[in-house]
């Protein structure tokens, strides 16, 4: 069995599809629009065959996430190598994005960095 897809709502559909798109490589598809609901969705494709849903309609509430919660915690992106992780954390840094920790060496032998991305989502950068 694998994960066909992961999905996020969020408040700013085409932000956080651009997002994705030019910090992570993502190819957006067509979008997905139902007029009764007011619901609006996008599938984004990644190397390797990962997609991720963004969805929104009106009237979501977005409570604040804290780190250290149950539930899903962070989306983990590869970079390729160590200087690419460094790069796009310092890419994303100079744009404003808050980096969490790192790039470093984890306990577990990971080579990381954990950066605030679009609408306060914990995105993790590695190897």
């Amino acid at each position: 069995m694998k994960i066909e897809h992961a999905a996020m709502y969020v408040q700013d559909l085409e932000a956080a599809k651009a997002f994705f798109v030019r910090y992570l490589g993502a190819e957006a598809g067509a979008g997905y629009y139902n007029p009764t609901t007011d619901f609006r969705s996008c599938f984004l494709s990644f190397d390797g065959g990962a997609r991720l849903e963004l969805m929104s309609r009106p009237g979501m509430t977005d409570r604040e996430k804290d780190l250290a919660r149950t539930g899903y915690i962070h989306l983990a992106f590869s970079a390729g190598g160590r200087e690419a992780v460094d790069a796009l954390t310092r890419r994303l840094r100079e744009d404003g994005y808050e980096v969490l920790s790192g790039p470093r060496v984890t306990g577990d032998g990971y080579y990381e960095s954990c950066v605030i991305g679009v609408e306060g989502n914990q995105i993790e950068i590695t190897v």
